[in-house]
């Protein structure tokens, strides 16, 4: 019988050395979590149950839990290496088959979608064209074609026309400074993107606290293009009415909104479409100081390039264009589990769900209990080598003294045996 029982201890002592041994091999493994061995003694029982003084038949193997607390995060060079700091799992398409990861080493395949080295693909939620974050889960695509243009529809100016000056003498012309007493200009885009520059001529009238504004438009090829008032006709400013405390109190035509100086429709001598253009002068003064634009915007924008991806802590996966813009691809989606014990470990640092487990809580970053994305960086090994080498010493001296129950059980047979 002490054979029997002290073989269990050595099979016990051996399974923990490859537990042990698992985990030294893998301290460097991305997204690994450490397993820990648990044992259980081994008692002979009938219907009526154990005797009171029953001697124990040794050891077996309870069970093999992994330790899911976080590992160390290691900063990289790429973007999309992600690591996640806190509770949960990335969500991997393996063929139809839904697996879940901490290893966030991912790349971009032949064909656009976001994968790992195994070929899976990491799911998200999409974003629609708008770059408008939806709840439709999906394969992540990160898309390269060129960002459409935008034609600009609005430009906003903050600006003081100076109170002081004098009403030009003689009819407004462009080509005549002595015509007007400020002008200003920005950059506009047609529907192909092609830019638009647009400039504004104010010339004081005649009457106290009015000002004419005149609006043209230059294309890339210098055709230049008059902006008529919506309302108006060609040759007609904007005019601009200032009550005696310098505020902008009227724009007319003004198509209904008394800031708001509306052209309708532009041409602007290219193969586009013509465009709308709304000017809002709300911060627009009349005070005695000299002129200053201290704000002039518009809304559009031409074709850009993609060149660049970022990922955000709540793992939205961001595109960056040569045009200044940026646009919303997807979302990483991410999961957790009731009892991370239960998943089934299908190696290469994925596990399925099980009935143990539960079902999958799919969230986005920094919801619920899921935690949020560090990228340009991955979630190292939990292993602790210290912690193993001290349980592969505590280990080889449990495989040692069974070992040694072993020789004494054998040199008491064998003095049996001598008997005569």
């Amino acid at each position: 019988m002490p054979f029997r029982i002290a073989l269990s201890g050595l099979n016990a002592a051996s399974a923990d050395l490859r537990v042990v041994g698992n985990n030294v091999a893998n301290a460097n493994t991305t997204g690994f979590k450490q397993s820990k061995i648990q044992f259980s003694d081994i008692y002979a029982a009938s219907a009526l149950g154990a005797s009171s003084n029953a001697v124990g038949s040794g050891v077996k193997i309870s069970d093999v839990k992994q330790q899911f607390f976080q590992g160390n995060i290691d900063f990289t060079s790429s973007n999309l290496d992600l690591a996640i700091n806190g509770e949960g799992f990335f969500r991997l398409n393996d063929n139809g088959v839904t697996k879940y990861s901490r290893a966030g080493s991912f790349g971009v395949d032949n064909t656009g979608f976001a994968v790992n080295s195994e070929g899976q693909r990491l799911t998200g939620y999409q974003a629609d064209s708008s770059g408008n974050i939806t709840g439709a889960l999906g394969d992540i695509v990160l898309s390269t074609n060129d960002l459409a243009p935008r034609a600009s529809t609005s430009v906003t100016m903050t600006a003081n026309l100076d109170a002081s000056q004098t009403a030009p003498t003689v009819a407004f012309s462009r080509t005549n400074a002595a015509t007007y007493n400020h002008s200003t200009s920005l950059t506009t885009y047609d529907t192909q993107g092609n830019a638009i520059l647009q400039t504004m001529y104010f010339d004081k009238t005649a009457t106290a606290n009015v000002w004419n504004m005149y609006t043209y438009f230059t294309n890339p090829a210098g055709t230049i293009v008059e902006g008529i008032p919506a309302g108006g006709v060609s040759g007609d400013p904007m005019v601009l009415t200032f009550n005696n405390t310098g505020v902008l109190t009227g724009v007319v035509p003004n198509n209904g909104t008394a800031t708001i100086a509306d052209y309708n429709p532009v041409n602007p001598a290219t193969n586009a479409a013509n465009m709308s253009i709304d000017v809002t002068l709300t911060g627009l003064t009349q005070y005695g100081s000299g002129f200053g634009v201290t704000d002039l915007t518009q809304d559009g924008y031409t074709t850009g390039r993609l060149s660049g991806v970022d990922v955000g802590d709540t793992g939205v996966i961001t595109a960056r264009y040569t045009n200044g813009q940026s646009l919303s691809l997807a979302q990483v989606a991410m999961a957790n589990f009731r009892n991370l014990n239960g998943l089934l470990q299908l190696g290469d640092t994925s596990w399925s769900e099980s009935f143990s487990s539960g079902s999958a809580l799919v969230g986005a970053p920094g919801t619920g209990t899921l935690g949020f994305i560090q990228a340009g960086a991955l979630e190292g090994s939990n292993v602790d080598l210290t912690e193993q080498l001290v349980n592969m010493i505590t280990a080889q001296r449990n495989f040692q003294s069974n070992a040694q129950v072993i020789q004494t059980a054998d040199t008491i047979t064998q003095t049996i045996i001598n008997i005569r």
